[in-house]
């Protein structure tokens, strides 16, 4: 673990699954790319701060019939001093075919779980099968945001996303604070809504 200045080049790339970011840390030790999930919060720019090294490790991966190999650092903290600049063409060079993390993460196509062969329903519903149909008869639906931020629902005027959640899950988080017209603030990597 190493704590170290430097300045943070995100862009986004569109990818099959979506948008994603990735990012370049240029450091007085080297340059290192970052594909933490954190960074999908943020706009493309240049965000200059100190950075919690975690990880230093080489990574490779397959794009356009070549072997890409890179040096990746995993960052867990950001001290940013401000919200970033835009990334100008003439700053770090990223590659367009850059592989999405979530691809890297879980490679292969989800698999549909088996058909399940209808149980007989019970003489009594449990207390909490009881519960869902009385909300139901009461017209009371199930928030799907409330499903999608679990313990952060409902959200305050400041939200600070837990970045090791599920990455898909992470970006559906994302997704919908922009949605709801929330700005993401770098320096303190929060959500804010707007007033």
């Amino acid at each position: 673990m190493i704590k170290i200045p430097g300045r943070l080049s995100v862009r986004t790339i569109h990818g099959r699954n979506g948008p994603f970011n990735v990012g370049r840390l240029a450091t007085p030790i080297g340059e290192f790319v970052i594909k933490d999930p954190q960074l999908d919060q943020f706009s493309e720019g240049m965000f200059e701060g100190e950075f919690l090294l975690l990880e230093i490790r080489p990574a490779s991966y397959f794009a356009s019939g070549r072997l890409v190999v890179e040096v990746r650092a995993k960052v867990g903290e950001m001290l940013l001093t401000d919200d970033g600049m835009l990334v100008t063409p003439h700053g770090p060079r990223f590659d367009s075919a850059e592989m999405d993390p979530l691809e890297e993460e879980s490679p292969q196509p989800p698999v549909s779980p088996p058909p399940v062969e209808a149980a007989p329903e019970p003489a009594e519903p449990p207390a909490t099968e009881a519960q869902a149909s009385d909300a139901c008869a009461t017209g009371q639906e199930a928030n799907p945001d409330a499903e999608l931020f679990g313990l952060l629902w409902p959200l305050r005027e400041s939200v600070k996303l837990d970045p090791t959640v599920d990455r898909a899950l992470f970006r559906r988080q994302v997704s919908r604070l922009k949605e709801l017209g929330y700005r993401f603030q770098a320096p303190t990597q929060t959500w804010q809504t707007a007033a």
